[in-house]
């Protein structure tokens, strides 16, 4: 298994990094990413420190640990230059917080991402017919989440990117150990939300295309 989107105590997460993915290696996951909360404030803070201690347990082997970095409530106007400087920074997956309906997101968040071409936009709630056909222009993967609240949306973001074609990613979105659903509970999510096991597994595969891409 593999979750491109966790937190450590870098920001809103219970865990230490080495914590973190000492915990999802036991929950069976193999590589995760770990993207901290980062707006202006902070983003020169958390992705050199993140890029030294991912390297750092990675090469101790047994997961692969990923730096990067959620953009979080930032005004859809500085998140394409934000989204740069985060790339500058090494971060090698950024992912943008979408306009999930449990939290008040800034309206145009979704759409500045998607033209932004990051990686990933999480939970991006009620996602428009026009933002899910750009999301496919763009290469910009939809997130279907375990977390509890974001997931309401997931039967949304399934059906849409089912009509346009767009990739989809199965992530936890973990703060604490207990986030890390493992295989089988996240696999039942994702049939939860409308998902056949053919479509399930292309999810996977698009999961570890990332990964391939960001390693080459």
């Amino acid at each position: 298994m593999i979750d491109l989107h966790t937190h450590s105590f870098f920001s809103d997460g219970e865990l230490v990094p080495a914590e973190l993915a000492q915990r999802a290696w036991v929950a069976g996951y193999k590589i995760i990413a770990i993207t901290d909360h980062a707006d202006h404030s902070n983003i020169d803070f958390i992705i050199p420190r993140m890029v030294k201690v991912c390297s750092k347990i990675t090469e101790k082997g047994g997961i692969k640990v990923i730096p990067g970095i959620e953009l979080t409530h930032v005004h859809p106007d500085d998140i394409a230059a934000l989204a740069g400087e985060a790339r500058k920074l090494g971060a090698k997956i950024v992912v943008v917080h979408g306009q999930t309906i449990t939290e008040p997101v800034p309206a145009g968040t979704n759409l500045a991402a998607i033209k932004a071409g990051v990686d990933i936009l999480a939970h991006p709630g009620l996602i428009t017919e026009e933002e899910a056909q750009l999301a496919v222009q763009k290469n910009v993967y939809l997130e279907i989440t375990t977390r509890r609240g974001h997931a309401y949306t997931n039967g949304h973001v399934a059906l849409l990117a089912k009509k346009f074609n767009a990739q989809l990613v199965l992530d936890n979105d973990a703060h604490s150990a207990s986030d890390f659903v493992g295989e089988t509970m996240a696999l039942k999510i994702a049939r939860g939300a409308g998902l056949t096991d053919t479509e399930i597994s292309a999810m996977l595969d698009n999961s570890r295309r990332i990964v391939q891409r960001i390693s080459a």
